[in-house]
Order: structure tokens, then C-alpha cells, then sequence
């Protein structure tokens, strides 16, 4: 009998094929984006990364509003060429 593990997909390729139907945390924003998780908590301050909310003490990011995000960054990067 083989056990299978239910490993949770790599967030950075659920980024190409679809956002997961949850709230995000800090830790998924770094592991999508493959930076440091102080990276995300600087780009929180300068308000320059994707835009994230308060739930009591916790920061959550909508899946929409990456996408948002990714979707407004690559255009800019075309727009620069």
C-alpha cells in the first residue's frame, strides 16, 4: 500500500494557472514572487507591491488583487521597451 501525501501545489505555479481560492498570507506573497518575506513587508510600507489588508493583527492579499498586480506590472515593463 503506497501513501500518498497531499502536498500543497507550488504557489508560484498556481500564479500562471490560477490563484488559490483564499486569502493570501505574507509567506505565500514571498513564496509566489520568490523573494524574501522582508522583501513583501517593505513593499507593504512603500506601498509598492501587490495591495494587502488588515485582519485584526494578520495581513491577508486578495488573489484578484495580485492578479491585478501582476497583470498592472506587466504592463508597465511593456510600456518601458
Amino acid at each position: 500500500m503506497s501513501r500518498t501525501r497531499s502536498a500543497q501545489p507550488d504557489p508560484r505555479a498556481t500564479l500562471r494557472s490560477g490563484l488559490p481560492d483564499r486569502y493570501l498570507t505574507p509567506d505565500d506573497i514571498a513564496e509566489i514572487f520568490d523573494v524574501p518575506l522582508e522583501t513583501v513587508y517593505q513593499w507593504r510600507k512603500k506601498r509598492t507591491g501587490p495591495p494587502g489588508f488588515r485582519i485584526g493583527k494578520h495581513v491577508r492579499y486578495d488573489p484578484a488583487d495580485v492578479q491585478t498586480y501582476v497583470t498592472q506590472q506587466k504592463g508597465v515593463g511593456l510600456a518601458a521597451a
